[in-house]
């Protein structure tokens, strides 16, 4: 296998792994330290397809799946103060929010790819955060989903507050969401200038 892949492969698994115990501590009101560690699954999705292919992606895209499977299942055993550490919506809603999106960002990026360079990443990384806040909130806390998990109360998440304590009145987890959202599209954007310059330097590696 490819020495590149392999990083890419150990990168992945590396930022799912973070991710995972990043999640469980706040940062502030809405956000968690995760979501600043999350949006780069995509960055090396996005590096994995430019360089290798889409094909090669998915693999990478598939390990880290499975570590957050795995990262996910190891929190469902360990009980803190209000029970387990991650309960089952959640870890349905992050594996299910994690492949989708990856996925569809891989098929947005293969259609882009002969574009201008920033235009696959961007796009792809825009719809697949968006598609995986929508999926992973949802499952995870929507009272609409509450059949996943009878026995788990997210009362609290549907409590209805003003959207970031300012807009119109909405669930807590729609909050919680639309701030987990713009970190992601803020980081996309950032993102664009160390997947320029990796690809430049890898591509010369490969040389």
């Amino acid at each position: 296998m490819n020495r590149g892949l392999i990083f890419g492969i150990v990168a992945m698994a590396a930022v799912v792994v973070a991710s995972n115990i990043l999640v469980q501590f706040l940062m502030g009101n809405w956000l968690t330290w995760g979501a600043f560690t999350y949006p780069f699954a995509f960055l090396i999705t996005d590096l994995t397809n430019r360089l290798y292919g889409a094909q090669q992606a998915r693999k990478v895209v598939l390990v880290g799946f499975f570590v957050g499977v795995l990262c996910s299942f190891i929190g469902t055993q360990i009980i803190g103060e209000f029970g387990p550490l991650v309960t089952l919506r959640i870890a349905i809603g992050s594996g299910v929010a994690f492949l989708v999106a990856q996925l569809v960002d891989i098929l947005i990026f293969d259609k882009l790819r002969k574009n201008i360079w920033w235009k696959a990443p961007l796009s792809s990384t825009l719809v697949g955060s968006s598609i995986d806040t929508a999926l992973f909130f949802t499952i995870a806390f929507s009272i609409s989903f509450s059949s996943l998990e009878p026995l788990n109360d997210v009362s609290w998440a549907n409590e209805i507050l003003p959207l970031l304590g300012i807009g119109p009145l909405l669930p807590l987890w729609v909050s919680l969401a639309f701030a987990d959202w713009s970190i992601k599209v803020s980081l996309a954007l950032i993102a664009l200038l160390p997947f320029r310059f990796l690809v430049t330097q890898l591509q010369k590696a490969k040389l």
